[in-house]
């Protein structure tokens, strides 16, 4: 009897696959579809491993974490929203009356996920909140919303945000949050995922804010650090945006040429962030918006001098990067000085200097060709000492 029920099943849900993939929320990860596509369609793992283009034991690791993790009752909540969404959808509705629900016996019956407008809507009001000091999602059995509670420093707790339980059940499952203590109060953390997702929401925030015009790269500008500068040229002061975390030669360094090569060499990648050290140490000085552009033009070369009174690592390191500049004279040296020590990219550098597009790599490593040169003929390989 329990066989035969069990064929009908696998007969009726034979095309599983192609339901559940149109009626699973987009923003799952993969991981998690496989876990649903292996225990809810019994699809196995070679055949996920050929669909997928990865390895079989891949897929098995996948679907052994989901399913040790369902000890933990809000992803347990999850993957059972998640089974009764494929099930939904796979059998007809006449006969869903008669269709046991794969649901957990101590999981209470949760609606369906958010879509992903609510996902990133919540995602950047609840994790905000999350991270901050002391902060921990709370989920209680009898409850259908979540609270964000936060200790104070006299001893109380402060609930900082309340969230649909759905997107609680989002949010373990996309790995931004994990369970601390289980109970009939059970509490989650935000992950490491968690903060950099946060990370991410609020850089594409702030550029719809603002109205940026470059392309939006959400996953890379989670791993950046911006930060302006005031810098002075003939038109008087302007602002430019940088990079803390890294500068556009380090990211250049790390691209190959046709022939599978660096298109910089290590060695003029210290270069150039030698180059940039000087500079960052000679702003130490009072005239913090040194007008380097205009030392260039050649009008200004000599009156470059040192500030007397201070110290002298100011104004060595100045003239070091004056010396450098020389050197390399205009062009090159302009394009080293904004890329270099501005951290302006090379589209921007190539517009503000009127160049031809991707021109600027171009001369951006003919630049540090002769500025590795200096430095190897004036201080030798182990020197200049900073300071």
């Amino acid at each position: 009897m329990g066989l035969t029920g069990r064929g009908e099943d696998q007969d009726r849900t034979k095309n599983l696959p192609e339901l559940s993939a149109a009626s699973l929320p987009a923003w799952l990860p993969p991981a998690v579809r496989h876990y649903i596509d292996h225990i809810e369609e019994g699809t196995s793992f070679r055949a996920m491993a050929r669909r997928e283009g990865l390895h079989a034991s891949t897929i098995l690791r996948q679907v052994r974490r989901f399913e040790g993790r369902r000890d933990d009752p809000l992803m347990d909540e999850a993957l059972a929203a998640l089974s009764r969404l494929v099930l939904q959808t796979a059998i007809n509705p006449a006969e869903k009356e008669d269709q046991p629900m794969s649901v957990h016996p101590r999981t209470p019956v949760a609606p369906d996920l958010c879509d992903e407008t609510a996902l990133a809507r919540e995602g950047r009001r609840v994790l905000r909140r999350m991270a901050e000091p002391g902060a921990l999602l709370a989920v209680s059995v009898e409850m259908d919303k979540a609270a964000v509670l936060r200790d104070l420093p006299d001893g109380r707790s402060m609930r900082t945000a309340v969230m649909d339980r759905s997107v609680a059940q989002a949010f373990i499952l996309k790995d931004w949050i994990v369970c601390r203590k289980t109970g009939r109060v059970s509490t989650y953390e935000i992950t490491s995922a968690g903060r950099l997702a946060l990370k991410r929401m609020t850089g594409e925030e702030e550029r719809r804010r603002h109205g940026l015009s470059e392309a939006a790269t959400p996953f890379g500008d989670q791993h950046r650090h911006w930060d302006e500068r005031e810098v002075a040229d003939d038109a008087g002061p302007r602002r430019v945006r940088y990079n803390l975390a890294e500068s556009p030669v380090t990211l250049l360094g790390r691209r190959l040429d046709r022939d599978g090569k660096p298109f910089l060499q290590p060695e003029l990648v210290d270069a150039a962030e030698r180059l940039r050290e000087d500079f960052e140490l000679a702003q130490m000085g009072p005239r913090v918006a040194q007008n380097w552009d205009r030392f260039l033009t050649g009008g200004d070369r000599g009156a470059l001098q040192p500030d007397s009174g201070l110290g002298e690592g100011p104004g060595r390191a100045r003239a070091r990067v004056a010396a450098a500049l020389r050197d390399l004279g205009p062009g090159l040296g302009d394009v080293a000085l904004r890329c270099c020590c501005f951290l302006e990219g090379l589209e921007v550098a190539e517009k503000r200097m009127g160049w031809a597009a991707r021109s600027g790599k171009i001369v951006l490593r003919i630049a540090l060709m002769r500025l590795r040169r200096h430095y190897d003929e004036t201080y030798g390989r182990s020197g200049p000492l900073i300071g």
